[in-house]
């Protein structure tokens, strides 16, 4: 018998480990090739990506939230600052892990990360087809500022801009 998925038992770890990076390539590249088609460009992508905060990432600066269960990665997500803003990358969780609150609670950690290093601004970039996500980043306040047709992933789609203006204390 199968034991439903708690939050509780989820762990967050903000330490970045060897091989973590490479794990979130993975996740993605292989995860959004399944669900929504994209192709190895999109893996290029995220690569990309990847490797750029790898190489300038800051323990003071920077946040990573790496979701285990059963010592086993199960999700991720990445603040990574962008002078005096911070994007908001690869929020990803395996398929079973969705309905279970986990989206909510990085979105508390990553608005709490903003408070306590003082970041007013913050922004990501996702796609029309990322529903749940959309709900989610809207819901703490994300805007849509920008839109740009693409073929980028191996597929025609929309990418769209989000931003995060906090209010003045």
């Amino acid at each position: 018998m199968e034991t439903a998925i708690h939050l509780d038992n989820i762990t967050l770890r903000k330490e970045l480990l060897p091989g973590d990076l490479g794990y979130i390539a993975y996740m993605h590249g292989k995860q959004y090739a399944h669900e929504l088609g994209y192709g190895l460009n999109f893996e290029g992508y995220v690569l990309e990506g990847l490797q750029e905060f790898a190489r300038k990432y800051d323990t003071v600066k920077d946040r990573v939230w790496i979701c285990e269960h059963n010592n086993q990665i199960i999700g991720c997500m990445i603040g990574f600052h962008r002078g005096q803003s911070v994007q908001l990358r690869y929020l990803i969780f395996l398929p079973e892990y969705r309905g279970v609150g986990l989206g909510k609670k990085l979105m508390n950690e990553f608005m709490a990360y903003m408070r306590e290093l003082g970041y007013k601004k913050a922004y990501l970039w996702t796609t029309n087809e990322q529903h749940a996500a959309i709900f989610l980043y809207t819901k703490y306040g994300f805007r849509l500022t920008e839109e740009k047709v693409s073929h980028a992933f191996d597929k025609a789609l929309t990418e769209l801009r989000y931003d995060l203006v906090l209010p003045e204390a």
